[in-house]
């Protein structure tokens, strides 16, 4: 028994070819949006690759751009082809056509459906690549007259005060590296070469951070210097301070930026998807409505259209024999060594067959 079998008209015929050549061409301005939200991505990956470790993070945009451009296509030729059924004496030009057509498109709607998962399953890979990339920033935040990292500086701060973050985790990663340049330390103090002498890597850690890091809507002057020190500032207790500094890290921050992004163009290339499918079904019904009027016969009679000739477990059951017949097709009988022309008949006069290979007697068969 058919699937979702529906009869159709000479006029519903027509409406639907004409409805769904409009449709298709929205298919093709969906595609547009498509590959504009990849390349939306990718720009924005790209504006922070400084801040990132070396991950394949590029393959979402990169799917969603290809995504795009193939949809693009795809829907043009869709309404190329929905616009000569309307006639059903044109439908012939693109009878042996249309069921391919069908089945390449239906198998790409599955590559928008992965491209609709894989912007919500990229927040794991992004957050380990912006943990690593972050790490590394900070650690080379000191390194402003070395060549190819003295940009690191800039960038971090203007991350710091842009994202209202501060570290990687939280501000007591500062605690944990040497942010200033070594330059800019005074080695004539015993305080500067005490502290570099205590570490036993040699590093100048203090219990600071940058300028970058304070909250610009605290009333009171930034305390960025011996924060764990109480009795260094004027009323001020480090342990029940409210701290006038960002207290989110900058991963979450950034994390949470990107995962906005990636969850709002998730939604809309699953509703893409849902589109491309309803639109994959209704050519569906036009392709199955105009064959059945060629056997009719009648180019004004009605017909039945349908999604699925047979129910779905004899559709599978069709399928798996065709696959297991082709299997076999290709198949070479190991009995004659795959050499066709053994066994081959001939007469009694003929002592070779095709190709000059001896012919088997049904004496020599015996």
């Amino acid at each position: 028994m058919a699937v979702l079998k529906v009869k159709f008209t000479k006029t519903k015929r027509d409406k639907l070819a004409q409805v769904l050549w409009i449709l298709n061409w929205i298919s093709v301005v969906t595609g547009v949006i498509l590959f504009s939200l990849g390349i939306f991505l990718k720009v924005e990956l790209f504006k922070r690759k400084e801040l990132m470790a070396e991950r394949a993070i590029q393959y979402v945009p990169n799917m969603l751009i290809s995504v795009g451009l193939i949809a693009c296509a795809i829907n043009f030729l869709g309404g190329k082809i929905c616009y000569d059924c309307v006639d059903s004496t044109k439908f012939l030009r693109w009878k042996l056509i249309l069921l391919p057509y069908i089945i390449c498109t239906f198998f790409f709607t599955f590559c928008v459906l992965a491209g609709a998962l894989m912007c919500y399953s990229m927040r794991g890979e992004l957050e380990e690549s912006l943990n690593q990339g972050l790490a590394e920033a900070m650690r080379f935040y000191k390194d402003t007259d070395t060549p190819g990292r003295c940009f690191l500086k800039r960038t971090v701060d203007m991350l710091q005060i842009e994202f209202q973050c501060c570290g990687n985790n939280g501000y007591k990663d500062w605690f944990q590296i040497q942010w200033i340049s070594s330059r800019y330390l005074d080695m004539s103090k015993k305080e500067v070469v005490d502290r570099l002498r205590s570490n036993i890597e040699g590093k100048y850690l203090m219990d600071g951070v940058p300028f970058s890091c304070c909250n610009t809507f605290s009333p009171r002057p930034c305390i960025q210097h011996q924060i764990t020190n109480s009795s260094a500032h004027f009323n001020y207790e480090h342990q029940t301070e409210i701290l006038n500094l960002w207290m989110t890290g900058c991963r979450q921050a950034l994390l949470d930026y990107y995962t906005h992004i990636m969850q709002s163009i998730g939604l809309t290339v699953l509703i893409t998807w849902l589109f491309e499918l309803s639109v994959l079904t209704g050519v569906r019904f036009l392709q199955t409505s105009l064959e059945n009027v060629l056997k009719h016969g009648d180019p004004n009679s009605e017909s039945d259209g349908w999604l699925l000739e047979n129910s779905f477990m004899e559709t599978a059951r069709i399928n798996l024999n065709i696959i297991k017949n082709l299997g076999k097709s290709n198949q070479i009988d190991s009995a004659n060594n795959g050499d066709p022309n053994i066994n081959v008949p001939c007469s009694s006069k003929a002592h070779y067959g095709p190709d000059n290979v001896p012919c088997k007697h049904p004496a020599d068969a015996s």
